[in-house]
């Protein structure tokens, strides 16, 4: 059995029935503990699932985590600056009407989600480095425009142009 605490519940307990049905375990919900009862690999899964949906991720982001060639990431924002301005840097990483994010998922297969002084990732294990190395270098103050130029750099390279 596996005990996490989440702060928001209300997402979970939306979609407590459908975790429960996909992945065969329980769930018990008290307060803000959520226990996992189930085999092993089947509370590991509804482990990442449960903690991405504590994020603004939608249900059918985290759903990916069932796969095991997903993975999920979280970047605290603090950790990886000096500077307190954390608004000025969340907006960087969202960009205006949040394209910034809409462009990073484009070209790195990932799915971004910010929180308090989070940035959340759920990507393929193959596409994980790029797409975290896209939210530090956006944090230490790189322009957007260098980051998407070095994606699709990468992202060429891999496609052997």
């Amino acid at each position: 059995m596996r005990e996490i605490y989440i702060k928001s519940i209300r997402k979970l307990r939306q979609n407590k029935e459908e975790i429960e049905s996909r992945l065969k375990i329980k769930i018990t919900i008290k307060g803000t503990n959520v226990f996992i009862k189930g085999n092993s690999a089947d509370e590991y899964f509804a482990e990442r699932i449960i903690l991405a949906l504590d994020f603004p991720f939608l249900p059918e982001d985290a759903f990916l985590l069932m796969k095991e060639d997903y993975l999920f990431e979280v970047i605290n924002i603090k950790s990886h600056t000096k500077r307190t301005d954390f608004e000025v840097i969340k907006g960087r990483i969202i960009g205006t009407k949040r394209k910034t994010l809409k462009v990073l998922e484009t070209l790195t297969n990932a799915v971004f989600a910010v929180k308090d002084n989070d940035v959340a990732i759920i990507a393929p294990a193959y596409e994980m480095h790029k797409a975290y190395q896209a939210i530090i270098s956006l944090i230490h103050g790189s322009k957007q425009g260098n980051v998407y130029a070095r994606l699709e750099k990468a992202r060429k390279a891999q496609l052997g142009e």
